[in-house]
């Protein structure tokens, strides 16, 4: 079983797949690097070749600059982002970098970082190839590395045996206590145990973690998206890259607030009871909360990725629903037996469980699914989440995770220059929403009876994948990306 932790990375931006996945390889490489002295004894360079998605949108998800951090030592959830910047800047002032944070080697950018935007790999189309060369040009060293969604990273041989794995049709025995590998598995281990689905998760991830490190764990998620939502909210300016998309969360905060100079936290715990004289501004507020999200991930700032960073504003946006605008103890809609905490380890556990479904049976990567694979899972994970914290059964969070799949089946990835920016940051709202009304509608109107079971749409949404053509998948080959011009 994946823990949910491998889920929900604290990361940065603008990408999980084209960001986070590089620098995570990049550091892997420069640390097996480092550990081989006759390597080292002749390492004169190296180089970085980039294939497919990554090459054709690496300019715009900031490839390039992870790997120059990756190289260096740098991790995604332990740098700061101001010290990754930093890294960038010393490496293009010196063209030297310090491998590992140990050796210091020169790289030319222009020469010893390969954009091959005609080649795509068959095994996935995220693929990156690191090399040591000697003196005399002679490669003496090299591994390949596949960024397949969320910031998860396999060398050649992991994701063989990921493939492997997942295609045995005999189960090896699991150390989890409840291993699932369907949506059917996970909702009859559930009712047989008589166990809520985050129930089952925890079960499962006390096997390596300790129930104090599990709630510590969960509590940073939370903080850091919470964070998130303050610095969007608060941080004006233009969003880098070619298009300078203007921030908009900043002064729809301030109309929202008629000026305050309180961070949204503040502001809305201290006007939690206020009742809105527009029926519709609470959603006014979760498209804020996601607009702000995006726009840090857009800036390079830290983010969860949750599942993929293009689609980091959905569940902090509906959980911050949950958590700012339904805080009335007697709210009828909700299951207020529990506190705010529980109810947000409660979220992200079952939002977990159900993203872990689609890690499984489908994929994470817009490059392999478009952007029903990102907008789309964030959008059905958090509907699962919101309905366990509205004391929804078993059924109506599983009738709430397919509804907010469902309509999002044939969501294509086409980000206009290449920038995690248009129509990224606008479709988390969108996701956002959805995933509130899909909750609504399972839990306050059905009865977990429905018709289309979440293991179906599921399915569905991997041969959609797999039929979309590749240009609507992550590479600015297709729909916006060639219809509105980056002049």
């Amino acid at each position: 079983m994946i823990s949910i932790f491998e889920l929900f990375k604290v990361g940065v931006g603008p990408s999980s797949s084209h960001t986070v996945g590089p620098m995570i390889a990049a550091c892997r490489f420069a640390r097996e690097t480092i550990e081989q002295p006759q390597v080292v004894a002749v390492l004169a360079r190296l180089r970085v070749e980039l294939y497919g998605s990554l090459a054709l949108t690496g300019l715009g998800h900031a490839t390039d600059t992870a790997i120059f951090c990756g190289l260096a030592g740098c991790l995604p959830d332990r740098t700061e982002v101001e010290a990754l910047r930093q890294t960038v800047e010393s490496l293009r002032a010196s063209s030297h970098l310090n491998l590992a944070g140990e050796l210091r080697i020169p790289f030319d950018e222009r020469r010893d970082l390969v954009w091959l935007r005609n080649q795509t790999l068959p095994s996935h189309p995220n693929a990156m190839q690191f090399s040591v060369l000697d003196a005399q040009g002679q490669v003496v060293f090299s591994k390949r590395y596949y960024s397949t969604g969320g910031g998860f990273v396999y060398d050649e041989q992991g994701l063989s045996e990921l493939r492997e794995s997942l295609n045995k049709t005999a189960r090896e025995p699991e150390l989890a206590p409840y291993p699932f590998t369907t949506a059917a598995e996970l909702i009859e281990m559930a009712r047989s145990s008589n166990l809520r689905i985050d129930e089952v998760i925890d079960a499962n991830e006390l096997v390596e973690r300790s129930a104090d490190q599990v709630a510590e764990q969960l509590d940073r998620l939370w903080s850091v998206m919470a964070a998130c939502i303050d610095r969007g909210c608060m941080t004006e300016g233009i969003l880098p890259g070619s298009l300078h998309i203007r921030r908009r969360a900043p002064a729809i905060y301030q109309k929202l607030t008629r000026g305050t100079p309180l961070l949204p936290s503040q502001w809305l715990l201290q006007h939690a009871q206020e009742k809105p004289k527009d029926p519709l501004q609470q959603l006014d507020w979760v498209s804020l909360f996601a607009l702000a999200v995006n726009e840090e991930n857009a800036a390079g700032g830290q983010v969860v990725t949750a599942p993929t960073n293009g689609a980091a504003g959905v569940i902090p946006a509906v959980l911050g629903y949950y958590v700012y605008l339904v805080p009335d103890p007697g709210h009828p809609d909700f299951d207020r037996t529990i506190t705010d905490r529980e109810g947000v380890h409660r979220f992200l556990k079952t939002a977990g469980a159900i993203g872990l479904l689609y890690k499984r049976n489908a994929s994470l990567s817009a490059a392999e699914m478009g952007c029903q694979g990102e907008v789309g899972v964030a959008c059905s994970m958090a509907a699962a989440g919101l309905a366990a914290c509205m004391g929804g059964t078993i059924d109506q969070i599983e009738n709430a995770a397919e509804i907010g799949m469902e309509h999002n089946l044939g969501l294509t990835c086409d980000p206009i220059a290449g920038l995690v920016q248009v129509p990224c940051i606008e479709r988390n709202t969108m996701g956002a929403t959805k995933a509130i009304n899909a909750a609504r509608l399972a839990v306050l109107y059905g009865d977990g009876k429905h018709f289309v079971s979440l293991d179906r749409v599921i399915e569905t949404m991997r041969q959609t994948g797999v039929d979309m053509q590749a240009k609507y998948k992550e590479t600015s080959l297709g729909g916006l990306a060639v219809n509105v011009v980056d002049c």
